[in-house]
């Protein structure tokens, strides 16, 4: 089956890529550029997607939108490329999850969710096995100090989703099982306006 893997370099979709592979599954990754605002797609450091889908020997496909056409303009590409089947990495969002299945019943194909409320079980897979990094942050409880830091040496924060599900923070996977090699990463270029921060990367 040839499936499209929505991805964003994040711990999420990274492990539904890993879940797809070894699914079987004929996996392009789609990345979708939307605003930075967007409830559906996350943003930063979009560019070194590139380098994740080269280690783990995947095309990629990217699709540049805002937040009044991202998913028409995801739908139309689904279309063109003719899968068969989607998959995200939605925890818990029934916003992005719904959005997602509506598409998959237009087109008449399955929308898969293989970390659909799994948290408990697959934080631990993803600190064990994924190098993860914070690279967005926009709540309380997080600061300019957890941009760039280790995902699985954050810890629980009172208010905070554990796996950031509710977009307050973002992650960037530089190695993973299924990668070829580990990327590289020289450094975090911090941008951090009081309230909210984006680490940017630089390889």
């Amino acid at each position: 089956m040839k499936v499209a893997c929505l991805f964003s370099g994040g711990k999420d979709s990274c492990y539904a890529a890993f879940w797809s592979i070894y699914s079987g599954f004929d996996v392009i990754l789609i990345c979708v550029k939307s605003e930075e605002d967007s409830y559906m797609f996350h943003h930063p450091n979009l560019d070194k997607t590139k380098l994740q889908a080269k280690e783990m020997e995947l095309e990629i496909e990217y699709i540049d939108a805002n937040n009044k056409n991202e998913l028409l303009k995801l739908e139309e590409k689904l279309k063109e490329l003719k899968v068969e089947g989607i998959v995200t990495g939605a925890f818990s969002s029934e916003y992005q999850k719904q959005r997602i299945d509506i598409i998959g019943e237009r087109l008449g194909i399955p929308a898969f969710s293989p970390l659909w409320h799994k948290e408990d079980e697959i934080i631990e897979e993803i600190k064990k096995y994924f190098k993860t990094y914070i690279v967005s942050v926009s709540a309380e409880g997080l600061f300019e100090k957890h941009l760039g830091m280790n995902f699985k040496d954050i810890g629980e924060i009172k208010g905070v989703n554990k796996m950031f599900e509710g977009g307050e923070a973002e992650t960037f996977v530089s190695y993973a099982p299924f990668f070829k090699n580990e990327i590289s990463i020289k450094c975090f270029r911090k941008k951090w306006d009081g309230i909210r921060g984006v680490a940017e990367i630089e390889v």
